[in-house]
């Protein structure tokens, strides 16, 4: 094997020579079938979806376009909001001129009877009366009330009368220090009656309470003789007077009372007492 010579390469054909202006021509055929396959590639859409139709390609907005849409979106924000401050302005000067109209209506009214009238001159001397406010006077409740019971507690049915009683047949009363000439006048009607108080018809309670308003109202409106009637009797059982002897007692227990004796028969006679009362001490003014 080491003598052996290896064996002959086979013969290449010969190529023909092309000429320079083919060579030119498939040269560019070359580029051009490139440029044109190539371009395709460059702008073709995505394959659909399998059952879908197919969509038009999609293609991108330059940037200028882009810039364009966002100052539209823009001018469409600020619009909005020229919008919104151009309706709140109208409806602040909507109730400002509201309040301005109510205003001026209120004014109007305030002045209407003075614009009616016209011009006015007030007078020199008003002539106008100065009246003073009249206040209705107090009630002095509480007096009323501690004179009325000081009247039951001063009035009693107890009293032992008999023995202030002049001993003669009509049973007369005068407080000490009055002579016996008063009651003798007061019999003889040298004062005249000026008021008088009928018991008739009240029970011993009601006719002790009437018997001392009487005396007290009478006293300090200043009267000097008064008259009560106590009734006689007639009507009552047994014919014997209820109130004559309580009367009494009642009145001697009253400071007012100066001296009583038994009316006249023009005057009631035994159904009936004159009283004499205090005088009223005025004040000098």
């Amino acid at each position: 094997m080491g003598g052996a010579k290896p064996a002959p390469a086979p013969a290449v054909p010969a190529v023909p020579a092309v000429p320079r202006s083919a060579r030119r021509a498939g040269l560019a055929d070359k580029k051009a079938a490139a440029k044109a396959a190539m371009r395709p590639l460059r702008h073709a859409p995505a394959p659909p979806a399998a059952g879908d139709n197919p969509a038009p390609p999609r293609r991108r907005a330059p940037p200028a376009a882009r810039r364009a849409g966002e100052r539209i979106t823009q001018l469409q924000d600020l619009a909005t909001v020229a919008r919104r401050l151009r309706e709140d302005q109208e409806r602040r000067e909507a109730e400002e001129k509201a309040r301005r109209e109510a205003a001026a209506r209120a004014e109007a009214e305030r002045h209407l009877f003075s614009r009616s009238v016209g011009p006015v001159t007030p007078l020199r001397n008003p002539n106008v009366a100065r009246l003073r406010k009249h206040l209705p006077p107090p009630l002095p409740v509480q007096h009323w009330l501690d004179e009325e019971r000081v009247l039951l507690e001063s009035i009693s049915d107890d009293f032992d009368v008999s023995t202030l009683l002049d001993t003669d047949d009509q049973l007369s009363f005068r407080r000490p220090g009055i002579g016996v000439e008063v009651t003798r006048r007061l019999r003889s009607g040298h004062w005249s009656i000026q008021r008088q108080l009928d018991l008739h018809g009240l029970r011993v309670d009601e006719a002790r309470e009437a018997l001392g308003e009487f005396i007290r109202h009478a006293h300090k409106t200043g009267l000097r003789c008064v008259r009560v009637v106590h009734g006689k009797g007639l009507g009552s059982p047994g014919k014997s007077p209820v109130l004559k002897g309580r009367v009494q007692r009642w009145l001697v227990q009253k400071n007012e009372v100066l001296a009583f004796v038994q009316a006249r028969p023009m005057d009631g006679g035994a159904g009936a007492l004159v009283v004499l009362l205090q005088p009223v001490l005025r004040k000098n003014s």
